[in-house]
């Protein structure tokens, strides 16, 4: 049996969907319409047990799920696109329950509307950003913003939090990676060396 040429092969949108090497979703009110394979590898779960269910069994918590969503919408309502680094959950398979960085990039299909319809692509950073302490859900949520460069203030505003509180977290979070400024937190989150630490 012969392999097939390109000239053979019927390259489709639903191909291109199908065989992208990140994990790709459409969404309808933050409900997973369809998917593809990649997405299903990273988060160890079947399509079958994917469509027609809500995101949130991707997220560590019900609380990370809403507030990201609170988090999101006006962005997508200004620009229609989002994109940022946060920590997922496996949902299915050996590593179910496990966490791991992500980095998530959308587009809403009504601005008006952010949710009611858009296409997310998820982008597993494990091997570049591993996680080496257990965080809290706030903890994952300051060091998502950290890592955006956005100072206390700036995370406090958008997490509804008051800055002294982020200072707590930013605080829990360098003893946990060991770090001693904040620029050298900000390096163990956005590098892999956090794995030796």
């Amino acid at each position: 049996m012969s392999n097939p040429t390109t000239a053979a092969l019927d390259l489709t949108y639903q191909l291109a969907f199908d065989a992208a090497p990140v994990g790709m979703a459409l969404s309808r009110s933050r409900t997973i319409v369809d998917c593809n394979q990649a997405l299903c590898d990273m988060f160890g779960v079947p399509r079958s047990e994917l469509v027609g269910q809500s995101f949130e069994q991707l997220y560590p918590s019900a609380d990370e799920f809403e507030r990201t969503g609170e988090r999101i919408t006006p962005v997508l309502n200004a620009k229609g696109t989002y994109s940022d680094n946060r920590i997922m959950r496996r949902a299915g398979g050996r590593t179910a329950g496990e966490t791991f960085w992500c980095h998530v990039t959308g587009r809403a299909l009504l601005p008006a509307d952010p949710h009611a319809a858009g296409i997310w692509c998820f982008e597993d950073l494990s091997h570049q950003r591993p996680i080496v302490d257990v965080l809290t859900p706030r903890e994952r949520e300051v060091a998502a913003l950290l890592m955006q460069g956005l100072t206390s203030k700036a995370i406090g505003r958008v997490l509804d939090i008051s800055h002294r509180t982020v200072e707590i977290y930013r605080a829990k979070l360098m003893r946990k990676y060991n770090a001693h400024t904040t620029a050298d937190l900000v390096r163990k989150l956005t590098t892999a060396a956090t794995q030796a630490t």
